[in-house]
């Protein structure tokens, strides 16, 4: 029975969860992303995304409440100094998990765990790309490069 069992206890002892997450959440502040199976990326995900909040407010108390999560410096520091400048306007939702089909050893599920904001193929505000727009072969305007040729040919006359 599932009495009173709020959250995934991954098949770990409470200590072992909590590192492996820790480890887990310092190596995506790290590489902005990891391969990790479905499982573990979900509740990942709700370990990881409280704190990426607390990184919004640079204080001391966040700063100390995130290394207890964390316990590595190097990532706290990281993630108030980028992270945190990056995901400032956006209200939650840090994370992305894209599912990648199964392991080749034992067909587990696997996911990709990522951070939102540093994704350029997702992300629309990262990409810059102009926007192709279907014209008519009728005529219309003349493309820039063509009206300069035209127009410096006209000088040159």
């Amino acid at each position: 029975m599932r009495h009173g069992k709020k959250f995934n206890h991954l098949g770990r002892q409470t200590a072992h969860r909590k590192a492996m997450l820790a480890n887990m959440g310092c190596s995506l502040i790290e590489h902005k992303r990891i391969n990790t199976t479905v499982a573990k990326a979900k509740a990942f995900r709700t370990f990881i995304e409280p704190i990426i909040t607390k990184s919004k407010t640079d204080t001391t108390h966040n700063r100390r409440t995130v290394f207890s999560y964390l316990r590595s410096k190097d990532a706290v520091t990281e993630l108030f100094k980028e992270i945190s400048v990056k995901i400032a306007d956006r209200p939650g939702g840090y994370v992305r998990i894209i599912k990648l089909g199964n392991r080749q050893g034992d067909n587990a599920p696997m996911a990709m765990v990522e951070l939102v904001d540093y994704n350029e193929l997702y992300n629309p505000k990262g990409n810059k790309a102009k926007k192709n727009t279907r014209r008519s072969r009728r005529g219309g305007a003349k493309t820039t490069d063509a009206a300069v040729e035209t127009q410096t040919s006209q000088e040159e006359e």
